[in-house]
């Protein structure tokens, strides 16, 4: 990466060096394509693989939001186990989102959409988001961006992220549960190699009925 570059540069200055990466996802191996200039480029990161190793059960349908794609490892593994749903595979990084189309092609994927934040309709809510968010962001700005995309979270549905335990994962939690609004519940779902996986669940259905 070029001086001072970082992952989450909108337009990456340095060269893209695309190569092939061989990887495991959804219970297959995969050739995909991958850049320099984007988060983890030569492999699945720690983060992402205690994600994907333990997460639930893919919502079958609906809109599903993979937040800080990257390269693509979460937004492909949705879109092959949910083949029904609608994918949005989102990023500031130009770069990995075209990657991210490069990858969803070569593997016959026509459910993702690889966009921009500014991108994504504001009328979609999401039947689940998975992220390893971008915490060198700074706090500010991460705190801004969960602000903007968990709200948006469909009534029942979830939200798993994976956050290092060491770069403040326990007050992000506590954090995200002083945040957001009632109908939201923060808990740690599970702990593995240094990660935590934050659950955050919207409920609300009962208020709906109160309502009727």
């Amino acid at each position: 990466m070029a001086t001072g570059e970082h992952y989450f540069t909108s337009r990456p200055g340095s060269e893209a060096k695309l190569h092939a990466l061989s990887v495991r996802l959804a219970g297959r191996d995969l050739e995909l394509t991958t850049a320099a200039g984007i988060f983890s480029p030569d492999h699945v990161d720690i983060g992402t693989a205690v994600l994907l190793d333990d997460a639930p059960q893919v919502p079958a349908t609906g809109d599903l939001l993979d937040l800080g794609c990257g390269w693509g490892p979460i937004a492909l593994t949705l879109a092959l186990h949910a083949p029904d749903a609608t994918v949005w595979a989102v990023d500031v990084n130009e770069r990995a989102l075209d990657v991210v189309r490069r990858n969803a092609a070569s593997l016959g994927l026509r459910n993702i959409n690889a966009v921009l934040p500014g991108d994504v309709p504001e009328s979609v809510a999401f039947r689940a988001i998975w992220s390893n968010p971008p915490i060198r962001i700074g706090k500010a700005q991460l705190h801004d961006l969960l602000n903007r995309w968990l709200p948006r979270l469909d009534v029942g549905a979830d939200a798993w992220l994976v956050v290092q335990r060491n770069l403040g994962s326990d007050s992000l939690q506590r954090w995200l549960a002083a945040e957001l609004a009632d109908d939201f519940e923060v808990t740690r779902a599970w702990s593995s190699k240094g990660f935590r996986v934050l659950n955050v669940h919207r409920g609300g259905a009962a208020a709906a009925r109160d309502d009727a």
